[in-house]
């Protein structure tokens, strides 16, 4: 029991994308000021970070661009000063907040799968819904909260601890596109990332 336990801790440790303590809940008003919309079709997209040479998923992240675009990034590690957090839901993710935190999950030892899926305004509303009543996931749950939400939206995914298994249950799912980015297609922690070296964004970004 002892080494599963330590096995299932190890998912997404490694990265330590989903091992790391929840900042207090932002402020509702800057919540509500940072909150942000791009107006465009309702879609959802399953961010898997997987080490290079082995494939090992270390990290699970669902992007929800529904009548506003969140990230659930459970137990994340990533933070940024224009990017309010309550319980590892994110708000206010514009395509450049999409970009740097793509850049900060890219290096030279992982890489990312994205998938992409169209999905109904109530069903992206849902999910969004989903993530806010969950509220902050515990360490190394980062695919099991995940998995669990969609399964609350009627997405036909099964419940899983482990970030592989829910990639290839989700890339199963009617309509999905997928795309791998790592080194070569962008570019890695250079001076965009707030707290690690990099500088914030201007306001209004």
């Amino acid at each position: 029991m002892r080494r599963i336990a330590v096995a299932l801790a190890a998912l997404c440790v490694v990265l330590a994308g989903c091992a790391v303590g929840n900042p207090p809940p932002a402020d509702p008003a800057e919540v509500a000021r940072r909150s942000y919309s791009d107006g465009g079709p309702a879609q959802i997209t399953l961010f898997t970070v997987r080490g290079v040479g082995k494939d090992n998923g270390a990290h699970t992240a669902l992007l929800v661009n529904g009548s506003e675009r969140v990230l659930w990034d459970p137990a994340g590690s990533f933070r940024h000063p224009q990017v309010p957090e309550v319980g590892d839901l994110l708000h206010g993710i514009t395509p450049l907040i999409e970009r740097i935190y793509i850049d900060y999950h890219v290096r030279p030892d992982f890489y990312i799968v994205r998938q992409d899926k169209a999905v109904s305004r109530e069903t992206a509303d849902t999910l969004i819904a989903a993530m806010k009543a969950h509220g902050a996931a515990g360490q190394a749950t980062c695919a099991l909260a995940t998995s669990g939400i969609l399964r609350q939206a009627g997405l036909d995914v099964g419940r899983s601890w482990f970030p592989n298994s829910l990639m290839r249950d989700f890339g199963a799912l009617p309509g999905v596109t997928e795309a791998r980015i790592d080194v070569s297609t962008v570019d890695t922690n250079h001076n965009v990332i707030f707290g690690r070296g990099g500088v914030p964004l201007p306001p209004g970004a």
